[in-house]
């Protein structure tokens, strides 16, 4: 490493702090505020490092670490995706791979290309490290809006089939962990925070 260097990665922390800035739809465990991107990473990092005993296959945990607190750095440039918003697709947008281009550029050559490829990684949901920080990813806005009274699921009425199959991605990382999160969701249409609707598509 060189004087060189050091500037390159002195200009790329200078340039995520724009992750405090970007606004996500949940709100922060039993509160009126929103989180914003940089919280949300923060928050995926030491859920990693608590429930990494709970990853149904051996896990890198730095590597898990890594990925959860790189994913959303595109976000400084590509904004936040509500993950029920059906107008957008969620899988490796152009826009985002532009924006990974762009942030991770600003960094040494060598740290460029890890970033990229550990974001990459976990776009792509294949290995058993994405499969896990994707299930952190799912699993704490469930956690916001279990204790908000149904959270965005209540306020862009969004029905019980539908957050389940967006969370059921997290029994590819850990099955125990899903198990506590359909329970989860089973208490919150019990509750009335979560609209459940019949075969005939009227809501219960």
């Amino acid at each position: 490493m060189n004087t060189t260097d050091l500037l390159q990665q002195v200009a790329f922390i200078k340039e995520i702090d724009k992750l405090k800035y970007i606004q996500r739809r949940t709100k922060l465990f039993n509160s009126d505020r929103h989180e914003n991107d940089a919280e949300h990473s923060w928050h995926l990092a030491m859920m990693t490092l608590v429930l990494a005993g709970h990853a149904d296959k051996p896990i890198d945990v730095l590597k898990v670490i890594k990925m959860v607190l790189i994913h959303d750095l595109v976000e400084i440039d590509a904004g936040d995706t509500f993950l029920y918003d059906t107008s957008k697709n969620h899988i490796n947008t152009e826009e985002e791979r532009l924006a990974a281009k762009r942030i991770f550029g600003l960094l040494p050559e060598e740290q460029a290309k890890e970033f990229m490829a550990i974001w990459e990684e976990f776009e792509e949901g294949v290995t058993d490290n994405a499969q896990f920080a994707k299930a952190m990813d799912r699993f704490e806005p469930l956690l916001q809006n279990t204790s908000n009274n149904g959270g965005t699921w209540a306020e862009f009425d969004v029905p019980y089939q539908t957050v389940y199959n967006k969370k059921k991605a997290i029994k590819n990382g850990s099955a125990t962990i899903w198990n506590y999160a359909e329970v989860l969701l089973n208490e919150s249409v019990e509750k009335g925070i979560l609209r459940k609707e019949t075969p005939t598509g009227t809501a219960e």
